[in-house]
């Protein structure tokens, strides 16, 4: 739509790029196709050389598809969006097409299962060394970027833990070594942290999480400049297919239209749950980024509008405490999944994180006491009143 750059995101999560049938429907049809025809062979042909603005294949492209990448860049600030099947997929994807045999990739070591069995397990199967390192250490940062790398990859905050790292720093040190900065934002979510204005190059979404919000389809993005995606991951995925489907597209242009309202709202809770927690004599310590003890506080506030719909716990008495924890909550359920309308509590240690050593976990501060709580859409005073009645039980 013209002069759309002037809205605010608010309004450009509801009106940008509507691609409207001859119906013209109210909300974006769903184009539920694999493939598209042509008038004449000649049409074909010409469409299979052009600068792919025809729809050819779902695969590659797909109207629905499209208008999702389109409102989610807008809101991002990037130039260009690919969407994909799962977050995971977006985070490999990513990884992938921007490294090869003998590349060096260096990682903030606190990160989640997936993405650590990507870059311990899967690619140097493929020649492709990481380097993991504390992310809130600045001069682990500097040693391991002292000399040139390909990709720096981190999450921030971290899962589970919500450590919070410095990306205008980690971003120069790495451009200075020659890498790209991948940022897993799905923590953060693009309403309320912007990596690519603090420095990094490259962001990645599980858009299962926040983006639908209400736990009803996967999905993933990777958002960068149009070179990247035009020279890096488009020719990856357009001949691997991990496309994402047109129906969870737009679910997920559904879950756009609402993000900024969810997330404010899960995070002022998430800070109030937080506050009044901290202390608490069943608890060890409370993280959440926005909290006076958060030792990365400081830099949460420059980085971040908010600080999150995740709110971590760490009960004292280890596994069994906090299996007795989770059994006993009556409004918050247990999950693996978060940024749902609904609140939602993990165990890392046995569930998101299981797959990794005692000293891996060790290494990140995950506990055998700590609970992971995605922060919903309820009332506030009723989810604190919930975890406080399961610590009494105790």
């Amino acid at each position: 739509m013209a002069d759309s750059y002037e809205w605010h995101p608010e309004t450009a999560l509801i009106h940008e790029g509507i691609n409207r049938s001859q119906f013209m429907e109210t909300a974006e049809s769903i184009v539920m196709t694999s493939g598209y025809v042509y008038e004449s062979a000649e049409e074909a042909e010409h469409a299979f050389k052009s600068d792919g603005t025809r729809f050819v294949y779902s695969r590659y492209a797909n109207p629905t598809v499209a208008t999702f990448q389109n409102r989610l860049a807008k809101l991002e600030g990037a130039e260009g969006c690919f969407a994909t099947a799962s977050g995971m997929s977006a985070v490999y994807n990513a990884l992938i097409a921007s490294v090869q045999k003998g590349d060096r990739i260096v990682a903030s070591k606190a990160l989640f299962g997936s993405c650590q069995f990507i870059l311990s397990e899967l690619l140097p199967r493929g020649g492709v060394h990481t380097d993991f390192v504390d992310g809130t250490d600045i001069d682990q940062w500097e040693e391991a970027l002292s000399k040139p790398a390909k990709v720096v990859f981190l999450e921030t905050p971290s899962n589970p833990t919500l450590e919070v790292i410095d990306l205008p720093k980690v971003s120069e040190l790495a451009h200075k070594a020659g890498a790209i900065v991948i940022v897993d934002n799905v923590f953060a979510t693009p309403g309320n942290q912007k990596p690519l204005e603090l420095g990094a190059d490259v962001v990645v979404y599980s858009a299962t999480k926040h983006i639908d919000g209400q736990g009803r389809c996967l999905g993933g993005a990777i958002l960068g400049t149009e070179e990247f995606l035009k020279e890096k991951v488009t020719p990856f995925i357009r001949h691997t297919g991990p496309c994402i489907s047109p129906f969870n597209a737009w679910l997920l242009l559904k879950g756009l239209e609402t993000l900024p309202l969810r997330v404010e709202r899960m995070s002022s809770s998430a800070l109030k749950v937080s506050e009044t927690l901290e202390g608490h004599e069943k608890l060890n310590r409370v993280l959440y980024p926005l909290l006076d003890s958060h030792p990365q506080k400081a830099l949460a506030q420059s980085q971040m509008g908010h600080g999150g719909s995740v709110v971590t716990l760490d009960l004292k008495g280890g596994k069994e405490e906090a299996f007795k924890f989770l059994n006993a909550l009556q409004i918050i359920s247990i999950s693996n999944n978060l940024g749902d309308s609904k609140s939602l509590a993990t165990h890392p240690t046995t569930t998101t994180h299981q797959r990794l050593s005692d000293e891996e976990r060790a290494g990140m501060g995950i506990t055998d006491g700590m609970v992971r709580i995605s922060i919903g859409l309820e009332n506030a005073d009723d989810l604190i009143q919930d975890i406080s009645n399961a610590l009494s039980k105790l």
